[in-house]
């Protein structure tokens, strides 16, 4: 499309314009603008509409069917009670009509005191206008008022099953973070002050940023979190030197590079999550807990699972067990010469760890002397809001969709988890990158969380009916691999991390599955969440840390108000407490003098799969 300018002296507009295209001001360039941005906007959603009819692969009528049938359940526990259903929409009406007269007060050049405020942390109404001026204000409140009512609706309504309850709680979570004014064009200040100072530019410029999102998004739309290109596996993060010392189907095994003359003589192999890549524990070299444990003087390992395609469709957990953890020991084990090694889990890493020492103490096999839990859960009965996608509905759909492919695509997964910090990890991105126009900011971390990776059908539904619906390993009703498991016959010391606001393990679970292990075990809760929480380098002295509390607590709450608090990262305290289980010091170990001969540079070329 192009015209001819009726000014010919009209200056370039910021944003590049298509060749002879003039720069129109007012009300025009205005016009032009959202004509673009409808433009693209059709576009997306026509390529969004067009996947969902050839093959399903965006299509959530699932989950919407599910939250309609869970939130119909709860209202008609209500309409039961006219009474108490009159009294809740009594109190809901006189809120809103605080919300009214504070309202007009402010309008006549009061300053009343709010009705209600948003929670600390909620950075959504940091905006001045949300408290300066009066419509602005009224929304917000009134979506306040709202979104707690109806949460409260919830926890008060009697008669319904736990599970029940929590998918309720989760779905009007979900529900309330999607209709906050935040994230509208005329109900965010922000935005209509933006869209009015550049004439649209920011929408022109946010729907070509959705369109490129839906041309590289799979089977679930990938909203932007952070620019992409400014990071390169191997280039920026995951760079700390190393070899790749053994490879098979599932696994690559890297050794890091020593850093120090001396290293302890028993080595440290690190299990990660499969779910994600093993490069969230060594991001950029200030962030890099790898590096920071080899500078201290450990000879570290780690698994670079595979990420599986179709032909890794029957790997089940046995074999991420034997192939993956088990082979790499025995590599370990043989490279360092040592009889016995430490171990680190991280995440499902963990669960697969805690698994494993239990069978392996049902056989009377000790390879491992110590074994750290970072954010890893053994005992299900509290897993939080994952637990909201593992009725027996949702399994049996989960796994007709693997059957046709094999695998779970990465980016289901990867939605999960964002659609339960929704606030956070979705519609601030939706508002900065599609209503504002602006790329969002380089973030190692966020980057990491995009290079989603897909997971082997046969391992991923045994993880979710064994562990979260059945909770068969913490009931010690497990039979795998040809043993009953025990966790009170694993008895090795043991590092257990939990973080205070972690959503996938969270800290009263991981506290639980603590006390499930037989061995003596030194339980640390560290600030912030599941990724935050753990990559906590010293040098930021970000968050705190409690250790040390009453052995004979019988729940968090009464472990943590007799626990000390230390400032700071909880690193430096799990070195120490390595240190003591890691022997004496002896030559550092090159990976390239080894009984096996390096196949490759560090990362690897399995975390360079793209799901």
């Amino acid at each position: 499309m192009s015209k001819k300018s009726s000014q010919s002296d009209a200056k370039p507009a910021d944003r590049s314009q298509p060749a002879g295209m003039p720069v129109l001001s007012g009300p025009d360039e205005l016009a032009i603008n959202l004509l673009e941005a409808a433009e693209k906007a059709s576009e997306a959603l026509a390529t969004l509409l067009e996947r969902s009819r050839s093959d399903g692969a965006l299509s959530t009528a699932g989950e919407v069917g599910e939250a309609t049938r869970t939130l119909t359940q709860v209202a008609s526990h209500w309409l039961s009670d006219p009474i108490k259903a009159f009294e809740a929409q009594s109190k809901l009406a006189l809120g809103v009509i605080d919300i009214w007269r504070a309202s007009l007060k402010q309008m006549l050049g009061e300053n009343p005191e709010p009705v209600i405020a948003p929670e600390p942390g909620d950075n959504r109404f940091r905006d001045p206008a949300w408290t300066e001026n009066q419509y602005f204000n009224f929304l917000k409140q009134l979506y306040l008022l709202t979104t707690r009512w109806a949460e409260e609706q919830v926890e008060q309504t009697e008669g319904l099953d736990e599970a029940t309850r929590q998918k309720a709680e989760f779905y009007v979570r979900l529900l309330a973070s999607a209709l906050s004014p935040t994230n509208f064009l005329f109900t965010n200040p922000e935005v209509l002050r933006e869209t009015i100072a550049s004439k649209g530019e920011n929408l022109a410029r946010g729907m070509e940023l959705f369109l490129r999102d839906v041309e590289r998004s799979g089977d679930l739309l990938k909203i932007s979190q952070t620019d992409t290109e400014a990071f390169e596996v191997g280039r920026n993060v995951a760079v700390t030197p190393g070899k790749v010392v053994y490879r098979n189907a599932l696994i690559e095994l890297i050794q890091y590079a020593p850093t120090t003359e001396k290293v302890h003589a028993r080595p440290l192999l690190i299990v990660p999550p499969w779910i994600n890549k093993f490069y969230i524990l060594d991001l950029r070299p200030e962030k890099s807990f790898i590096r920071y444990a080899v500078d201290a003087g450990f000879t570290v390992f780690v698994i670079s699972w595979v990420n599986p395609d179709e032909r890794h469709a029957d790997k089940t957990f046995e074999d991420y067990m034997k192939e993956g953890l088990l082979e790499a020991t025995d590599v370990v084990r043989e490279i360092t010469g040592e009889k016995t090694i430490n171990v680190l889990g991280y995440c499902v890493g963990g669960t697969l760890l805690g698994t494993t020492l239990a069978w392996l103490s049902a056989r009377g096999e000790r390879p491992f002397a110590s074994a750290t839990f970072l954010a890893a859960q053994v005992d299900f009965s509290e897993a939080g809001d994952l637990r909201v996608f593992t009725d027996e509905a949702q399994l049996r759909a989960l796994e007709e969709m693997m059957a046709e492919r094999g695998y779970l695509d990465g980016s289901r997964m990867a939605n999960v988890f964002n659609m339960m910090r929704a606030r956070d990890l979705i519609w601030p991105y939706v508002v900065n990158n599609y209503l504002l126009g602006k790329k969002p900011f380089p973030f190692d971390l966020l980057y990491w969380n995009q290079d989603s990776t897909r997971l082997p059908a046969a391992n991923h539904s045994f993880y979710l009916r064994t562990f979260y619906r059945d909770n068969l390993l913490a009931k010690g009703k497990l039979r795998f691999a040809g043993e009953r498991l025990d966790l009170a016959r694993v008895r090795l010391p043991i590092y257990e991390l939990a973080t205070i606001e972690d959503h996938i393990a969270p800290a009263k679970s991981v506290f639980k599955g603590a006390r499930l292990l037989g061995g003596p075990v030194r339980f640390v809760l560290g600030g912030s969440g599941h990724i935050a929480g753990v990559i906590n380098p010293p040098a930021k002295n970000k968050y705190c840390y409690w250790s040390d509390g009453p052995a004979d607590a019988d729940t968090l709450e009464a472990w943590r108000a007799g626990a000390r608090e230390h400032p700071g990262s909880w690193w430096p305290d799990w070195i120490g407490w390595l240190g003591r289980h890691s022997g004496a010091m002896v030559a550092a170990r090159d990976p390239e003098a080894g009984p096996y001969p390096p196949l490759e540079d560090a990362p690897g070329s399995y975390v360079r799969i793209k799901a």
